[in-house]
């Protein structure tokens, strides 16, 4: 039981004294690329997806 207390108390020592925090703005900063980035990758996502069933329906065309 000593071994977790230590542990737990060490952890919260490590937490609040050798973490280095980032500020709010850097928090917003970066929540506004990781947006712009995902919304970048779900486009070029539904611009593959696009041409895939565009090409796709070409192919099946030639069967019919």
């Amino acid at each position: 039981m000593k071994k977790i207390r230590a542990y737990i108390r060490e952890s919260y020592d490590e937490l609040i004294n050798k973490v280095s925090w980032p500020s709010w703005s850097d928090l917003q900063n970066s929540a506004v690329v990781v947006s712009i980035a995902s919304l970048i990758i779900a486009l070029i996502v539904y611009l593959m997806d696009i041409s895939f069933s565009s090409v796709l329906d070409q192919f099946y065309r030639l069967f019919l």
